[in-house]
């Protein structure tokens, strides 16, 4: 059975940080590469990271470059994105999700092209 199960969200204050970590089970992270997407309230789901399934590639939103990172632990099966100097508008839910489709940029492929999805954590960014 194929899960992704997100952790690490929380309350944190404007220039703090968290680290956000994607378990999966049920395929290996050598078959699909995984997206960070958030959805704030009243907004559309964007994409802000993902990592290829050969971990030789990784993609950014703008809004999140060179604050956020993204990594991969084999031994762990997880994927993580830590995230730094964090912002009030980097409030959202925030999720992980699979694709088999090969990765060429945080837009491609689509969003629905993303197989599997986490259930969401919620991160809050306030004073």
């Amino acid at each position: 059975q194929v899960q992704l199960v997100e952790s690490g969200g929380g309350l944190v204050q404007p220039g703090g940080s968290l680290r956000l970590s994607c378990a999966v089970s049920g395929f290996s992270l050598d078959d699909y590469s995984i997206g960070w997407f958030r959805q704030a309230p009243g907004k559309e789901r964007e994409g802000i990271s993902c990592l290829s399934r050969d971990h030789r590639s990784a993609y950014f939103a703008d809004s999140v470059k060179g604050r956020f990172t993204i990594s991969r632990d084999n031994a762990k099966n997880t994927v993580s994105l830590q995230m730094h100097n964090l912002k009030p508008e980097d409030t959202a839910v925030y999720f992980c999700a699979a694709t088999n489709s090969r990765l060429l940029s945080l837009s491609d492929p689509p969003i629905y092209e993303y197989n599997y999805w986490g259930q969401g954590t919620q991160v809050t960014v306030s004073s």
